[in-house]
This record gives structure tokens, sequence and C-alpha cells, in this order.
């Protein structure tokens, strides 16, 4: 009769090539975001300012 015998298969993770693709795409999609929108918002080019003349007046 054949002995039986235990095999034990362990897996080493692999996960972090799938991880690595995420983080670069993500980090690509927030540059081109920033390049599109962003600069305009920082050097204060609104294209929907309204010019508004607001008085505030203050308790003496």
């Amino acid at each position: 009769m054949a002995d039986e015998k235990e095999v034990i298969v362990t897996d080493g993770g692999g996960g972090g090539g799938g991880v690595l693709i995420a983080v670069v795409l993500l980090v690509a999609v927030v540059v081109v975001l920033f390049l599109l929108f962003g600069r305009g918002l920082m050097n204060g080019n609104n294209p929907t300012d309204i010019n508004a003349d607001v008085k505030v007046e203050t308790p003496k």
C-alpha cells in the first residue's frame, strides 16, 4: 500500500505588480487633471469672476 504524503503549497503574494500599476495610473490621472484645471485656479485666471461691488458694514 502506498504511503500518503502531505504537500504544502504556499503562495508568496505576487500582487505587488497590480498595485504598482494602479498607483502609477492614479498619479497620471491626478497630473492630467491638475494641468487641465489646477493651473488656472492657482494663477487666479478664474473665468467665472463676477466683479461684484460689496460693501460690508460693521457695527461701531
